[in-house]
């Protein structure tokens, strides 16, 4: 299930060849220079330009961030790197014009391909056990590739803003292209270092809140970006698992995502590629203990023993009924915003509230958190999770139930909250740590906007009216001709009808002046009134 020695070497030169893209940080941006000016502007090494200005890619902008009124659970201010993303590191980043994006606007905006990006491409993401053999063996290995594959355009932070010295010492380092995202995840959701004063833990950019869905909408597609450009294959999809009503882990075979190791049931079996990864990112007490952040060392394999969880937390896996009755709630989201909302779709996705009747329990695991617990191991901690491969399956299906629910509920953006909602989840705020940067209103939308689709849900678009408009007309022109005779005879049929109208109502005016000429000439003295003729 390896790939072969030769086409991974061909995949690292594609790589060497690659443009500078997304996520954080991007190496043209971690230079002292760079971040005492806060400005991360890169050249387009197409036109030799900052943001590719001179072709009409983008510009170099101050970056507008917008405050609004935050939850109460958050009580600080300036303490944290990630408040007002990204501005405690860059105030000014690229802006992209037209069908352009990316760190320096070298890229192609989701839904478009090609050398001036104007050729539209819908990808399809399928389910993994539709795969054909030469699909599922390619996207092991893209994985694969991927874990050992350094990044030549990010790295990650090791360090605070702080202890950057304010941007004078960087502290960055190298990681592979799969590290970076399991990195990203860690970082969006780590607590807060508070120095002396020790941590804050109620924080989290990318659960518990309003902004779940849309930043793994976002996250998922940056990824699946970065692994079509490490292969150079803008075809590749990321696959979902749909587990609805499963009874066990039914992808935790050496065929698929590896089974259970022999003598360890904790482990991964010796037969899958994924039995040698090794995580990052899965010890955030002794990170705060030494007030540091993660820096991407080796911590060990991947630990998985799925069906031993804690039952009384998580005591199966979840329902088609459950995700139905999800799929009903109409409001996305409902006040406080957070975990404790009731009858909020994305509170009970996520898998805070009672998927029977929308009512929050955090004291239960349901849906989406079912899943990660059900997992019993690297998917069960919230920052390490992506570790596992599976957290890209699962992901991809948790976003198909999202974008059922958009197409059903046909939301307007002003129900996603503008403010009030935990740190990081209101409508406007920039996501972290998106490089360039996304706010999370840009993925409360339909991913047919952006590019991609689910196999069960294609047929499941509803027509807009110019797509309406459009089948009229194409029906227009095959019937046209005929149309055009059918107007023809239809004027000359009204002109015959025409002319015998007029000629018998001629007939009988004539008819009628010579009957009542004799009484035309007198005055009916009693009404007071003269008649007077006129043909």
């Amino acid at each position: 299930m390896r790939p072969p020695q030769n086409v991974a070497v061909v995949f690292h030169f594609v790589l060497s060849l690659s443009e500078l893209s997304f996520s954080q940080f991007p190496r043209a941006c971690t230079s002292a220079d760079t971040l005492t000016r806060k400005e991360c502007c890169p050249v387009w090494n197409g036109d030799g330009s900052p943001c590719g200005q001179l072709s009409g890619r983008g510009s170099c902008e101050d970056v507008s961030v917008i405050s609004t009124p935050q939850g109460t659970q958050f009580p600080f201010s300036g303490v944290d790197d990630r408040e007002n993303w990204p501005a405690v590191f860059y105030n000014r980043t690229c802006q992209c014009n037209k069908n352009f994006m990316g760190v320096n606007c070298g890229d192609c905006r989701f839904g478009f391909i090609g050398a001036n990006c104007t050729k539209q491409h819908m990808s399809i993401r399928k389910n993994i056990f539709d795969l054909t053999i030469a699909e599922k063996n390619q996207f092991f290995a893209y994985l694969n590739l991927a874990k050992y594959t350094i990044s030549e355009n990010y790295q990650i932070a090791t360090g605070t803003y702080a202890q950057m010295n304010n941007g004078s010492n960087p502290m960055f380092r190298d990681v592979s292209v799969y590290n970076l995202f399991v990195w990203m995840h860690y970082y969006t959701s780590r607590d807060t270092l508070l120095g002396v004063s020790g941590v804050w833990t109620d924080i989290d950019f990318a659960h518990e809140g309003p902004g779940f869905l849309t930043w793994h909408r976002a996250y998922m597609l940056l990824w699946e970006h970065e692994l079509r450009k490490t292969v150079n294959n803008d075809n590749f999809t990321i696959p979902y698992w749909d587990w609805r009503d499963s009874q066990d882990c039914t992808i935790c075979t050496d065929e698929y995502m590896g089974g259970r190791h022999s003598t360890n049931p904790n482990l991964l079996s010796l037969a899958s590629i994924f039995s040698a990864w090794q995580v990052i990112c899965t010890r955030p007490d002794d990170y705060n203990r030494r007030g540091v952040l993660c820096d991407g060392s080796p911590e060990g394999p991947i630990q998985r023993n799925p069906g031993n969880q804690d039952r009384s937390r998580t005591p199966k896996l979840p329902s088609s009924l459950e995700v139905e009755f999800c799929l009903s709630l109409a409001e996305y989201e409902t006040p406080p915003f957070n975990k404790f909302a009731n009858y909020s779709f994305r509170n009970t996705l996520e898998g805070f509230a009672n998927p029977g009747d929308g009512i929050a329990n955090v004291s239960q695991s349901s849906l989406h958190n079912a899943l990660h617990i059900y997992m019993n191991g690297s998917m069960s901690r919230v920052g390490g999770s992506a570790n596992d491969p599976i957290f890209l399956l699962h992901h991809a299906f948790i976003d198909s139930i999202y974008e059922q629910w958009l197409r059903r509920h046909q939301p307007l953006q002003m129900t996603f909250p503008a403010a009030n909602t935990p740190i990081g989840h209101s409508r406007d705020y920039y996501m972290v740590p998106f490089i360039p940067i996304y706010r999370n209103i840009e993925f409360f939308v339909s991913t047919r906007e952006l590019g991609y689709d689910y196999d069960y849900l294609v047929e499941s678009v509803p027509p807009s009216v110019s797509a309406i408009l459009a089948f009229y007309l194409q029906e227009a022109k095959q019937i046209w001709p005929w149309l055009l005779s059918a107007g023809v005879v239809g004027c000359l049929v009204t002109a015959l009808l025409n002319c015998i109208i007029i000629q018998n109502c001629k007939k009988k005016e004539i008819s009628t002046f010579e009957e009542r000429q004799p009484l035309l000439n007198t005055r009916d003295e009693y009404q007071g009134v003269s008649y007077q003729t006129s043909i």
